[in-house]
């Protein structure tokens, strides 16, 4: 007898609102975290910034939209949008400040690449559905791996804005084109959910092209706003730094006075 899914067996659309996931571990390691990011903070932003983001991965884990994800794989990349593109850059912005290096830069989004590609292909997402370690290891590697990238992505001096940039758009890219892949595929590719569709009004195949669409178009935008979150620190950087005339300006009154 094959194993039900983390979040149980696939949800009819009449049962679905009462599909809560209580899972007591999962409950209390969301609260263990929160708790522990929010009590390492002094200021009133990160630790809004902190609260909202594991809010928002409670959502993706505890309400009905973890049932959901077991009959619609457009859940399932609904969930993963919420982990990768709310929660992951609000907990990453309620972190402390500190400059990170270029090579922290290639591991944080080299190491989130492997994973949305990895667990997005056919064999790893359909085992998901039959272990709950491989569950468990899909959602805690690419949450991860999610928050370590933002946490570069949005906290960098001025001088690698140039850096940030190029991976925002590296990462943009090959989020897109993943998310293109499986919108435009001409078949579906995920097993568990070829008889789970049906219910919820859509076929295998216009199931799996929206969640391909719900990838494709949000991580653009989102990487976006780093872009421009980035070229405007920079350019207060460049607007709050004297003029190199008013420096030799200021060095020779200072030499007159002496």
């Amino acid at each position: 007898m094959q194993p039900l899914p983390y979040c149980g067996s696939a949800p009819s659309p009449g049962e679905l609102l009462g599909r809560l996931n209580l899972d007591p571990v999962l409950i209390g390691a969301l609260f263990a975290f929160a708790l522990a990011q929010f009590l390492s903070m002094r200021e009133r932003r990160s630790r809004t910034y902190a609260i909202c983001g594991w809010l928002a991965a409670a959502v993706a884990f505890i309400s009905p939209l973890c049932a959901l994800s077991v009959s619609l794989f457009s859940a399932r990349i609904a969930q993963h949008m919420i982990l990768l593109l709310i929660a992951a850059p609000l907990i990453a912005l309620g972190w402390p400040k500190w400059h990170v290096g270029a090579q922290s830069l290639w591991v944080a989004s080299i190491a989130f690449m492997v994973a949305l590609w990895a667990w997005h292909m056919p064999t790893p997402y359909d085992a998901t559905f039959t272990s709950t370690a491989l569950y468990w290891s899909m959602h805690i590697t690419l949450f991860g791996s999610g928050i370590l990238l933002w946490r570069e992505l949005v906290y960098h001096p001025p001088r690698r804005t140039g850096l940030v940039l190029l991976i925002g758009l590296l990462t943009s890219t090959h989020m897109g084109l993943l998310g293109a892949v499986l919108a435009l595929a001409r078949r579906p590719l995920f097993l568990p959910h070829f008889t789970s569709t049906q219910a919820w009004g859509l076929t295998p195949l216009q199931d799996q092209q929206l969640g391909g669409t719900l990838m494709w178009v949000p991580g653009i935008a989102l990487f976006l706003w780093v872009s421009i979150r980035s070229l405007r620190g920079l350019w207060n950087t460049l607007e709050g730094a004297p003029s190199a005339e008013h420096v030799n300006q200021h060095e020779s009154t200072t030499a007159r006075i002496s």
